[in-house]
């Protein structure tokens, strides 16, 4: 490709699935793509913050070590009703990898959105710390408790506009990629064992495995079945709130027209999943070859 071709990008919310977005960033890349534009919801403005911020490289290094442990050790649990989550402790470990930064000094422009809780309007950061920006965004109502900025408290921008298009500045000279990553189960893909360079992901040990089967016996399937049809108040939140967003992200994309529409299915893994960062990265850079094969194949 002789002149690189600019994209505007737009990354949605998904929690852990969201690291998808950083497979497509890098296949973007590798296609000599050039991002001039990003805006981002929740997992999306962490991913698109990071990359705007030129940290993706650390970012991704950073996340990609984490295993069970220690995404568990990152969560700050609190008792309150607002939340069982405080963010705070996941954010100041971040910080010691990338430094924060003013979000209108990035070298790619940038914005995020979250929802002021009072008013309930849509709120957008163009300006400002890029990481009180991102902790607004991703507050997920009932998991993390809401942020406070300014006197103001804000939950996820997922609330109101999980694909958050109607933030990007207007550009003839670019084309409009979008990713999805609350896709309907239609979307999924069979996990890849590997990623690009070849590496096998972690995987459980043999050893664990074979006690994991051994314990099996002690836990009925009857009773499996039983627990499986159970919700707790905090299932029924967060089910409503997946739901919401899938409605919301229908309604958004019918409204826009999309040139490159990359999507990933809400099965993929749990939102809060983010020892499985390195699978979900090669999963997004699998959709991300699938949709632009298409596209460059139809430009020729």
């Amino acid at each position: 490709m002789s002149k690189k071709k600019k994209v505007s990008l737009v990354l949605s919310s998904g929690g852990a699935r969201g690291l998808a977005h950083v497979g497509v960033i890098e296949e973007l890349e590798k296609r000599g793509y050039e991002i001039s534009q990003i805006a981002g919801c929740s997992a999306g403005a962490l991913v698109g913050g990071m990359y705007a911020a030129g940290k993706m490289n650390d970012f991704r290094d950073w996340i990609c070590n984490l295993d069970r442990i220690d995404v568990f050790s990152l969560m700050d649990f609190t008792f309150s009703s607002k939340g069982f989550i405080k963010g705070e402790k996941v954010f100041n470990a971040l910080k010691k990898v990338v430094k924060d930064h003013k979000i209108e000094d990035l070298p790619v422009p940038f914005s995020c959105n979250a929802v002021n809780v009072k008013t309930g309007k849509e709120h957008i950061f163009k300006e400002g710390s890029l990481y009180t920006a991102i902790r607004a965004s991703g507050s997920i109502p009932s998991v993390f408790l809401p942020a406070k900025v300014q006197n103001q408290f804000f939950i996820d921008g997922g609330v109101l506009n999980p694909i958050p298009m109607s933030l990007l500045t207007q550009s003839e000279d670019s084309i409009l990629v979008v990713v999805d990553a609350n896709g309907l189960e239609e979307d999924y893909i069979s996990p890849p064992k590997k990623d690009s360079s070849g590496k096998s992901f972690l995987s459980m040990p043999k050893w664990l495995k074979e006690y994991q089967q051994k314990m099996k016996q002690f836990f009925p399937d009857e009773e499996k079945e039983a627990k499986e049809v159970s919700y707790s108040a905090l299932d029924l939140v967060t089910r409503s709130f997946d739901l919401l967003q899938d409605r919301y992200c229908e309604m958004i994309l019918e409204k826009y027209e999309v040139d490159v529409l990359i999507k990933v299915s809400r099965k993929q893994c749990g939102t809060l999943e983010f020892h499985r960062s390195a699978e979900m990265i090669e999963i997004g850079r699998i959709k991300a070859q699938e949709a632009f094969k298409i596209l460059e194949d139809g430009n020729t």
